[in-house]
C-alpha cells in the first residue's frame, strides 16, 4: 500500500472498465488525471470505487488508492460516429461520499473532482477548505435510460457546488447547452472550455481569452481532456492562480499527449514537457 505524509494532488471519481474490441480497458478521469499528476511530479492519491477484482495497484503504481467496495465496476462502451461520442453504461460502482475521504487527504494542495457517472456526493466540495478545487463536472451532467444509453442532463446541485470551485474545465459537448456554460461563468471564478486542436477559451473575472494550442499531428486523443485539466490545475497552483499561463501550459501538455499512441508514451511525453521547462 502506497502512503504519503502529504498529498499534492487528490483525484476523486470512478475508474471505469471501458468495453473495447480487445476486451476491457481502464478508463475514466481519475485514471488519466492521477497518472498525469504523477508524471508532473506530484504525490498523488485517488478515491474511487470498483468491484473487488479490479487490480488498481497494477494500473496506478506508486499512487495512494482508497477504494470504496462495490458489487460492480463502472463500465462504459464508447462508440464514435460523425465525430461525436456515443456512450452506453453497463454498470455503476458505489457512490463516493465525504465519509469516504481519509482525514489525511483532506488538506491536499490540489483536489480534482472528476465524476463520470454522477458518483460524487455534491457536499464533498465543502470538505477541502485549504485546497485548490478543480472540477471536470461532465459526469454530474450525465443521465441514462434503462438500456444504459447516456445523454446530457440537468444537474440541480450545480448552484451549490460551482461557487466553491477554483476552476471548472470541460468541453462544450459535456453539457446540455450554452446556457449551462453561462451559469458556470456566473457562479465560478474560472471556466475553461477545451476545443481540441483549437486550444481553449478561458473566462476569468469578466475577461475572455482564446489560448491557442501547438500544431501537432494527432495520433490518439484518448484522455486528452483529463490530461489538459490536470496540467491546468497543476500550473494554476504553481502560479498562485494565473489561468492564462495555466491554460498555455495545459495546451502544450495535452497536445504533446495526443501525438502519442500508448498511455506510457503519453506519460513520457508529459515528463519531457516538464523537463524542457526545468
Amino acid at each position: 500500500m502506497v502512503t504519503f505524509s502529504q498529498i499534492d494532488y487528490l483525484v476523486v471519481g470512478h475508474i471505469s472498465q471501458d468495453l473495447s474490441t480487445n476486451g476491457f480497458v481502464p478508463g475514466g478521469t481519475a485514471l488519466y488525471s492521477a497518472l498525469t499528476a504523477q508524471a508532473l511530479g506530484c504525490r498523488v492519491a485517488v478515491l474511487t470505487s470498483t468491484a473487488e477484482d479490479y487490480n488498481l495497484a497494477e494500473i496506478l503504481p506508486g499512487i495512494a488508492i482508497h477504494v470504496v467496495p462495490a458489487e460492480n465496476s463502472t463500465i462504459f462502451q464508447n462508440q464514435y460516429a460523425a465525430g461525436r461520442r456515443h456512450q452506453k453504461l453497463f454498470g455503476v460502482a458505489s457512490p463516493l461520499t465525504t465519509q469516504d475521504v481519509p482525514i489525511e487527504w483532506q488538506r491536499a494542495a490540489i483536489v480534482h473532482l472528476g465524476p463520470i457517472a454522477n458518483e460524487i456526493e455534491p457536499d464533498m466540495i465543502r470538505l477541502f477548505s485549504n485546497s485548490i478545487i478543480g472540477l471536470t463536472p461532465q459526469g454530474w451532467y450525465r443521465t441514462w435510460d434503462d438500456s444504459g444509453q447516456v445523454r446530457p442532463g440537468d444537474w440541480e446541485a450545480s448552484v451549490d457546488v460551482l461557487p466553491y470551485s477554483a476552476a471548472i474545465i470541460l468541453s462544450p459537448e459535456d453539457v446540455p447547452g450554452p446556457e449551462t456554460v453561462s451559469e458556470m461563468r456566473r457562479l465560478a471564478p474560472i471556466v475553461v472550455l477545451t476545443q481540441q486542436e483549437g486550444g481553449c477559451v478561458v473566462y476569468f473575472h469578466g475577461e475572455t481569452r482564446q489560448i491557442s494550442a501547438p500544431i501537432i499531428t494527432e495520433v490518439n486523443p484518448t484522455g486528452a481532456g483529463d490530461i489538459f485539466a490536470t496540467a491546468f490545475l497543476y500550473r494554476l497552483h504553481q502560479t498562485k492562480g494565473n489561468p492564462w499561463e495555466a491554460a498555455g501550459f495545459a495546451n502544450q501538455v495535452a497536445a504533446t499527449s495526443v501525438a502519442q499512441l500508448t498511455l506510457d508514451e503519453k506519460l513520457n511525453s508529459i515528463r519531457e514537457v516538464l523537463g524542457r521547462e526545468d
